[in-house]
């Protein structure tokens, strides 16, 4: 007890602590509708792309948040528009845009030399985490919560049968852009913490933990936001005594929360 008093004496500990349950839980939100209509790979292609806007941005001597969201909000809208216009299928198309802007990040820091640190935006840093990325992510939780009360009905419909919800006269277009926009958001705000490889772990992770045991749309959205806090948090716990990264850390947890699950829904 007297170590957890003195692992959250750190305020940077603090901090981390909060935007990450945040960021969690959001995460599980927006991965439920992902993973279940299989484009839980746009939250990895979007992470790509805000390595590179964060990394080009750095580079240039800005602030790599306001510059990363509305970037990663308009690749979003691309991968989006082109994967329904053209003849380039939307998995193809995401990892077209995620390439496409990986490279560009890693020439960009290249350039710049030692002034950048890399690590930090492919793995993510605690001590990089900072106010404004509290009330962002307090602020994003709040929004999303707000749109899964308002709009419950309507996205259970677009998420198991998107032909159904156009024909009924649900503007599916409009759901998909702004699940896009707050997934874009979420995936610079929990750069932060996890790095560009280990984002969308939190995105995917505790939606398929969650479906391993239950099967109502409600059971599992509630589960997969429980899951998601309590990976994150024991990450961080035990990447503090163990001195590894938190980054790493929660994605070994949630796998082994995966792994437990699914052994014993086979069991039941």
């Amino acid at each position: 007890m007297n170590s957890l008093v003195e692992m959250f004496s750190y305020s940077f500990m603090v901090r981390a602590l909060v935007v990450g349950v945040l960021v969690a839980f959001s995460s599980a939100l927006i991965g439920i509708p992902l993973v279940l209509k299989k484009s839980s790979m746009l939250g990895d292609g979007l992470s790509h792309v805000a390595f590179g806007a964060f990394a080009v941005a750095s580079v240039l001597g800005f602030a790599p948040i306001p510059v990363a969201i509305p970037i990663v909000i308009l690749a979003s809208f691309l991968v989006l528009r082109l994967g329904e216009n053209s003849k380039i299928y939307g998995d193809a198309m995401i990892a077209l845009v995620s390439v496409s802007a990986l490279a560009i990040g890693v020439f960009a820091v290249s350039l710049a030399g030692t002034n950048v640190d890399i690590n930090s935006y492919l793995f993510g840093s605690i001590l990089a985490v900072g106010e404004s990325e509290v009330w962002l992510a307090m602020l994003l939780l709040l929004v999303i919560v707000g749109v899964y009360v308002v709009f419950h009905n309507k996205i259970f419909v677009i998420i198991f049968d998107e032909k159904f919800a156009r024909a009924i006269g649900i503007n599916t277009k409009f759901y998909n852009v702004l699940f896009a926009i707050l997934c874009s958001v979420l995936i610079v705000l929990g750069m932060r913490l996890m790095g560009a490889l280990l984002i969308s772990s939190l995105i995917v992770f505790p939606a398929l933990s969650a479906q391993t045991v239950f099967r109502s749309f409600k059971s599992v959205t509630i589960a997969s936001a429980v899951l998601a806090v309590l990976n994150f948090v024991v990450g961080l716990i035990i990447s503090y005594y163990l001195v590894t990264p938190t980054s790493a850390t929660v994605v070994i947890v949630s796998l082994g929360t995966f792994i437990v699950l699914k052994i014993l829904s086979r069991a039941m």
